[in-house]
């Protein structure tokens, strides 16, 4: 496949829609495993995870809960350091088990500011769910229980995740060459 531009950048195509859709069905299956006869609550993280969200939620077969929440500490191809909610958690999260998805942890900031509002709530319990990580660019120890792919220290776009709001519309998920 070509590469791709997104405004003043080039992306060259990193993981195949198929290779996408065949590990979410694999997640899928081990939360189903993990969550049998339970109920658990998913919170989705705006913008970036909607598209896995969807496709994680579509191969579960267990009862569950989605809602979504958005938070922002990214502009252009950098993270700004802060984190932004924008729209927030209106569900009680006390005794509920909850798993939140993600699109990319790569600093791990955003989560690691994040977790100790949704811990004050008291859930019975809380994983973490991600599409891609970039452990080599975590700075902030976080315990991901689902993970997708591990990949390097790149930028990526599609499949949700955009760059300055364009790509997310991409079936692939692309790495700027």
């Amino acid at each position: 496949m070509p590469l791709i531009n997104v405004h003043d950048k080039s992306f060259d195509i990193y993981i195949s829609e198929e290779i996408l859709q065949q590990r979410i069905k694999e997640l899928a299956a081990e939360i189903n495993k993990d969550y049998s006869g339970k109920r658990p609550l998913f919170i989705a993280i705006l913008n970036g995870s909607f598209m896995f969200a969807s496709d994680l939620f579509k191969n579960l077969s267990i009862e569950a809960e989605l809602c979504f929440i958005k938070l922002a500490s990214y502009k252009g191809m950098k993270s700004s350091g802060n984190v932004v909610t924008s729209i927030g958690l209106e569900d009680d999260l006390f005794g509920k088990e909850v798993i939140i998805v993600e699109d990319i942890v790569d600093t791990g900031k955003t989560l690691h500011n994040f977790l100790p509002k949704l811990i004050h709530q008291q859930p019975k319990s809380m994983k973490i769910a991600t599409l891609l990580h970039k452990s080599e660019a975590t700075e902030f120890s976080l315990k991901l229980d689902y993970v997708g792919f591990d990949i390097p220290n790149k930028f990526v776009v599609g499949y949700g995740l955009d760059y300055d709001g364009l790509g997310r519309n991409l079936k692939e998920i692309y790495q700027v060459v």
